[in-house]
């Protein structure tokens, strides 16, 4: 009961009661609530007193805990005082069922106060590795034909020779030699399968895969093209010389049978290196007067040099190069579907490369295929 309760009560009851009565219940009152008061405050403080104590015990563990940070990172003395000061209110209410955690004030770096990634900014331009300089059908001609297979006829000797004539005698009588050569033309293909949610969740693959099966088509091309034209062309018998003296002896070997030489074909490292060739020994770098180097072209007489990089290393092709020719029945398409085989039920889609193509080394020799390391 309240005391303003009580209060009420004990006036109810001096009504019609003498002095002395009234004195006697007002002293009893008094020593009542004089004991109340006086347990209450006992109670406050014995609650006081605990949770001081708790407070204590919990700023003895920070102190213990500080001081053995501070001889770790030789921080200043003045840390338990900071931390305190700047938790005060927490520590204000500390109670034993209610504990409270103090961190230390430190720099914000993305490893330790950043959760998850960071905004990034993207490129939707595929960084692709790039084709080659020059392919093989950059040099040559081009035969489309309707079937599979082409023929062409070659001449290859003949007798007799034109000659004046003896009044009266027979003329001179010649024959010619020809051979129907034949060239199968085949597939040359591949393909490639992703799902639609890699299609979906990567935009940038509708570009970049019909460009990177062209690519990678083209390289094996023109891998095989050197091949066929390794294998065809007249082999060089040049065996002395730089490479520029080798080149241009090529090159005089072959207008001496009337062919026109118009592109001579060397890998990466022997273009770079012919750059070097000194016009005499210890004359430094500058050229011989036969070579030329104008708008990003190497020539030598005149005749373009090409960085073939489909060419081994070493290996050098000088040609008239009208007389090859690429033969094409069906030319370099690009298709996607997404039925193809199990494409509908996976949700996946192929991509296909392919062309049905041939090399026709018409003339092999109007093409010489040298090696610069001959001796």
């Amino acid at each position: 009961m309240e005391l303003k309760e009580q209060l009420e009560a004990l006036s109810s009851k001096l009504e019609g009661k003498s002095k002395e009565q009234i004195k006697a219940d007002l002293t009893a009152f008094e020593k009542k609530n004089n004991e109340l008061i006086e347990t209450s405050i006992k109670s406050v403080r014995e609650e006081l007193a605990a949770e001081m104590k708790a407070i204590q015990d919990h700023a003895d563990t920070l102190d213990v805990k500080l001081q053995a940070k501070q001889k770790q990172e030789k921080k200043s003395p003045d840390a338990i005082k900071a931390l305190i000061t700047e938790n005060y209110k927490e520590i204000g209410s500390v109670k034993k069922a209610k504990p409270i955690e103090i961190k230390a004030v430190a720099d914000m770096t993305l490893g330790a106060s950043l959760t998850g990634d960071q905004p990034r900014d993207y490129n939707f331009n595929t960084v692709m590795i790039p084709s080659q300089k020059v392919n093989v059908s950059d040099l040559v001609g081009n035969v489309n034909i309707q079937g599979g297979t082409y023929t062409y006829p070659r001449e290859t000797g003949g007798e007799g020779a034109i000659a004046t004539q003896t009044e009266g005698a027979s003329k001179a009588q010649v024959d010619f030699d020809l051979t129907m050569v034949d060239l199968n033309t085949d597939f040359l293909a591949g393909f490639c399968r992703y799902s639609k949610k890699m299609k979906n969740n990567l935009p940038f693959l509708e570009s970049f895969v019909p460009k990177a099966l062209r690519r990678d088509y083209l390289k094996k091309e023109n891998a095989n093209f050197y091949a066929v034209i390794a294998a065809a062309a007249t082999a060089s018998a040049v065996t002395s010389g730089n490479k520029i003296e080798r080149l241009i002896s090529e090159i005089s070997t072959l207008e001496g049978l009337n062919y026109d030489v118009n592109a001579i074909a060397v890998t990466t490292a022997d273009w770079w290196d012919i750059q070097i060739t000194e016009k005499s020994t210890g004359a430094g770098y500058g050229l011989p007067g036969v070579v030329t180097y104008e708008n990003g072209v190497l020539r030598i007489n005149g005749i373009a040099l090409v960085k073939g990089n489909w060419i081994a290393a070493n290996k050098y092709i000088v040609g008239d190069w009208s007389r090859v020719n690429k033969v094409t029945t069906e030319g370099i398409t690009l298709e996607f579907s997404e039925v193809e085989g199990t494409n509908f039920v996976e949700n996946n889609i192929t991509g296909r490369v392919e062309a049905q193509i041939g090399l026709a080394v018409e003339q092999p020799a109007a093409v010489i295929f040298g090696d610069f390391t001959s001796a």
